[in-house]
């Protein structure tokens, strides 16, 4: 919009009488008002670093300091022991200084110099006691003084009100676990999964790399770790991947679902509206820094809160041996897909987010367009969901000058992207399981063409209101984005609301200009590679097996009476579902997250341990109650060991990752490594966790549940160093409220043995079983009590 007005913001004539000057002053005061609009973001920024770069001290204690030293002075004291003076007799401008004056520098340039000193004392000490772990080792109710004391160091130094990265420089860096420890998790956790034989090949495997090769990149991996902010999460979005060569569609993107049970709005531009509004003004609180930041639930021990920091204005761009992710520094822009064609739909007007009735207005303009899709337009996002390879050969040749460029430049540098998808997706009609499960794959891939999978999300607006996002995975995981779905939903819902029409509120200035159709020249040769990579994409989508559904029987709030954690009961469940399902164990992975450091992304929590197992085996051989449960306690505690070694530093997998690749860099060959990194992960969860409960009114507003999000069969686990089995099953869940656990299932058609439908049905034949054993029968004179109670 800006670049318009400039271009008739004043025109001239060379007349005989001389220059006919003629200015738009309408247009002058919006690039005025843009112009202002930046500079005021400018100076944000500045102030928001010296904030954050004087933490955990606030930049007023600098005259607080100096304040006090000269009240000192004053009193005949010299809390500097000589140091002023020593200052004063060095200063350059002495000779143009009155001695008073002289004084007064000198003590301004002590005080600065303590102030500094301070800070860096408070938050090498800050980064000190964050360095703490044992209170997450701690039995629940049993807090030791040592850990007491430690919260209420915390709590001293970071009372004051941090901004979004305050806590970045005083995040510890991740450790590197001891290599023996490391090798003593790794043959525990596949114990249960070996034979005999088996298992003491392995052991001897690891023993000769301990005593060989890995004491040798150990040592290149703590040299790393003394000089990275995080020794493995730079290799771990390189390597995982930016270096992968396969679709990411399916295989990396993620996706985040709608409210469950309503829908706020029919009207789909309505609630396109309101729903790129709440994701504006997210951003002006990510680049404002005014978003809190996020701590582990329930406690003051913050999060590493670094990728937020590439969450907008973000697109992977396709290379040939590793892809780039490109971020840029703002966008007043975001890019709309419709019926084969691509909008510009700018968001300011002259520095002023548009309302969310203007917005509205806006997008009803691109639905009411009548305009046929260009020559090759309508499909061209489908090189995005094709192999990575010859979208980077294409998009040198025919996108890198020109028109093409121009249009792809709108695309890759808009905020986000939005969908206005035609079709209607939610939990209704006659079918609302199918349609469901049709929503979830809707989501998850589209027609594979309407969606552009390369950008950091897209969002998605069906035609009878339901909304939902894709998300493409190296920048961030899950947590980060739920984060940001979260507040969407919530401030779509109950902070912007709608008018009883259903339309957004606010006024709708009609002199905004429509919305820039992108053009394109795409030559047959483009169309020919755009088909290529669609049938590549659709035969991968055509696989994909999805099946969402509610556990509605009993939620967090029945397990926590039974003194068990949710997260351990639902992980014990999916071993029985499994055992159920396959008739035997497999290599399970958990996420975990490790931004208690730094940088710090996830670890792997090896959820099939000996102790579920043998609970597992107890329940299925039809063991006593009590001895079934029993067992489940210690598999119980063994599964929240487990979680929490991997969240303080002490996982398995991205060590064992890590010295892989350092390996490799060296050019040496390790069997064992080789062989550890080519175990297939048969069943991979992941736990949506609901990180705003303040946002939701549950007590007033029910029917406002999330469904959570999930991922495809074979999504990025090890990526091209360890393959994600063909055979496994994809499971993500999130605990809602009190009483409801979302679930998504995922698998492959192609392998006849795994269905998405039927596992899901042991899931919640192996929850109804695990509460039933840990539930102690009931004895008659109990139960009479309980009668005459009700």
């Amino acid at each position: 919009m800006a670049e318009a007005h400039q271009a008739v913001a004043f025109q001239f004539t060379i007349t005989p009488e001389g220059i006919d000057l003629r200015l738009s002053y309408q247009a002058l005061s919006q690039i005025y008002l843009s112009g202002l609009r930046s500079w005021k973001k400018r100076i944000s920024r500045m102030r928001n670093r010296v904030i954050k770069g004087v933490y955990p001290a606030s930049p007023s204690s600098w005259l607080f300091v100096v304040i006090a030293i000269l009240a000192t002075m004053y009193m005949r004291s010299d809390p500097s022991m000589g140091l002023i003076a020593k200052i004063q007799e060095h200063l350059p401008v002495s000779l143009s200084l009155s001695v008073q004056g002289q004084t007064m520098l000198s003590v301004l340039v002590f005080s600065t110099l303590l102030w500094l000193s301070l800070i860096l004392t408070l938050r090498f000490c800050l980064k000190l006691l964050l360095s703490y772990h044992r209170w997450m080792f701690e039995q629940h109710g049993h807090i030791s003084t040592t850990t007491k004391v430690w919260v209420t160091l915390v709590r001293l130094l970071s009372g004051r009100k941090p901004l979004l990265y305050s806590y970045q420089t005083s995040l510890p860096c991740l450790p590197v676990p001891p290599i023996k420890d490391t090798l003593e998790r790794y043959l525990e956790s596949v114990r249960p999964l070996l034979s005999g034989p088996g298992f003491q090949r392995m052991t001897v495997l690891a023993a000769q790399f301990e005593n060989s090769l890995g004491n040798r990149l150990q040592r290149y991996l703590k040299l790393k770790a003394l000089w990275a902010t995080n020794y493995v999460s730079d290799w771990w979005e390189e390597y995982i991947y930016l270096r992968g060569r396969g679709p990411i569609m399916v295989n990396s993107n993620y996706y985040g679902m709608d409210f469950l049970y309503v829908t706020p709005t029919p009207i789909q531009a309505a609630r396109a509206g309101n729903t790129i509004t709440a994701l504006l003004l997210y951003r002006r609180k990510v680049n404002s820094e005014q978003l809190t930041p996020s701590r582990v639930p329930g406690t003051v021990i913050p999060l590493c809160a670094a990728q937020c920091e590439r969450m907008f204005n973000t697109t992977r761009t396709p290379g040939e041996e590793t892809d780039v992710l490109q971020h840029w520094q703002d966008s007043e822009f975001v890019t709309v897909y419709h019926r084969g064609r691509y909008f510009r739909l700018w968001v300011y007007k002259a520095g002023r987010l548009l309302s969310p009735r203007e917005i509205e207005y806006q997008i009803q303009r691109i639905l009411d367009d009548p305009s046929p899709p260009g020559p090759g337009e309508d499909r061209l996002g489908a090189l995005t969901a094709g192999d990575r390879v010859p979208w980077c050969a294409v998009r040198k040749q025919y996108f890198s000058s020109g028109v093409n460029k121009r249009s792809l430049d709108c695309i890759e540098r808009a905020a986000f992207f939005v969908t206005l998808d035609d079709e209607e997706q939610g939990m209704m009609g006659e079918d609302p399981v199918g349609n469901l499960d049709r929503y979830a794959k809707s989501l998850l891939h589209g027609k594979c063409y309407d969606r552009w999978f390369d950008k950091s999300f897209s969002v998605v607006v069906y035609k009878n209101g339901k909304n939902g996002l894709n998300a493409e995975h190296s920048w961030a995981d899950a947590p980060t984005v739920a984060h940001l779905w979260e507040f969407t939903l919530a401030t779509d819902a109950f902070q912007l609301g709608y008018t009883e029409d259903g339309h957004c509120k606010g006024e709708v200035e009609r002199s905004l200009p429509p919305p820039q159709r992108l053009t394109w020249d795409i030559p047959v040769e483009v169309q020919e590679q755009v088909s290529i990579s669609l049938s590549v994409a659709q035969a991968l989508a055509d696989d994909v097996d999805c099946h969402v559904f509610p556990f509605r029987d009993f939620g967090k709030g029945r397990i926590k009476k039974l003194k068990i954690s949710p997260d351990a009961f639902i992980q014990l469940a999916l071993q029985l579902a499994y055992y159920r399902d396959r008739k035997t164990f497999c290599l399970t992975y958990e996420a975990s997250m490790t931004r208690l450091f730094r940088e710090g992304r996830t670890e792997t929590v090896r959820s099939c341990s000996n102790e579920g197992c043998a609970f597992v085996k107890a329940v299925e051989s039809g063991e006593g109650p009590e001895h079934c449960r029993r067992l489940f306690r210690l598999a119980a505690e063994k599964h929240q060991n487990l979680y929490r070694l991997a969240m303080t530093g002490s996982g398995i997998d991205r060590h064992l990752f890590c010295l892989y690749v350092v390996s490799k860099y060296l050019g040496v060959e390790s069997p064992f490594l080789t062989e550890v990194l080519s175990e297939p992960w048969r069943l991979s969860t992941s736990q949506t966790p609901v990180q705003q409960l303040e946002l939701f009114d549950m007590k007033n507003h029910p029917d406002f549940i999330s469904l959570g999000g999930g991922f495809g069969p074979t999504s990025t686990t090890w990526g091209s160093f360890g393959p994600v089995a063909d055979d496994g099953y994809g499971v993500s869940y999130i605990i809602v409220g009190e009483d409801m656990i979302n679930y998504h299932v995922s698998c492959k058609h192609s392998f006849s043995e795994t269905d998405s439908h039927r596992f899901g049905a042991q899931i919640s034949r192996a929850l109804l079983d695990l509460l039933s054993v840990l539930t102690p029968a009931k004895t008659e004179n109990s139960q009479a009590q309980d009668k005459k109670q009700q």
